[in-house]
């Protein structure tokens, strides 16, 4: 009598290590909805959305619901040590600030907000 092995597929490579989810804490959130009303208020988006990616949470703004993000803050906990867990990216895709804390990587769009107020004398 002959004895038949089984072959195995998949079984005998390991699965890939899973990442922990990433997560905008309720502070970092509270920031993000705070600076997004009041864009929503002076009129610069209408609307927004959130990723959730392989090891990524990403918060996108959007001038009108049919158009792509005015910008992404994206937070992505694995680069904390080299470059910052945060990243604001502009609409064609550039980063165009990363930091290690959400309100400096948010102060480009809070200087959108400031207006010059000339006293009438």
């Amino acid at each position: 009598m002959t004895v038949i092995t089984p072959i195995a597929f998949g079984a005998a490579t390991p699965a890939a290590p899973t990442q922990r989810p990433a997560f905008f804490t309720r502070a970092e959130l509270h920031d993000i909805l705070r600076l997004y009303g009041r864009m929503v208020a002076a009129g610069h988006w209408r609307d927004y959305s959130i990723e959730l990616g392989d090891g990524l949470i990403g918060f996108s703004a959007y001038r009108r619901t049919s158009e792509m993000p005015h910008c992404r803050i994206v937070k992505e906990p694995r680069q904390a040590a080299r470059h910052g867990a945060f990243r604001l990216i502009g609409a064609g895709g550039v980063v165009l600030k990363r930091g290690h804390r959400l309100k400096t990587v948010l102060k480009p769009l809070e200087t959108k907000l400031l207006k010059l107020v000339v006293a009438d004398d």
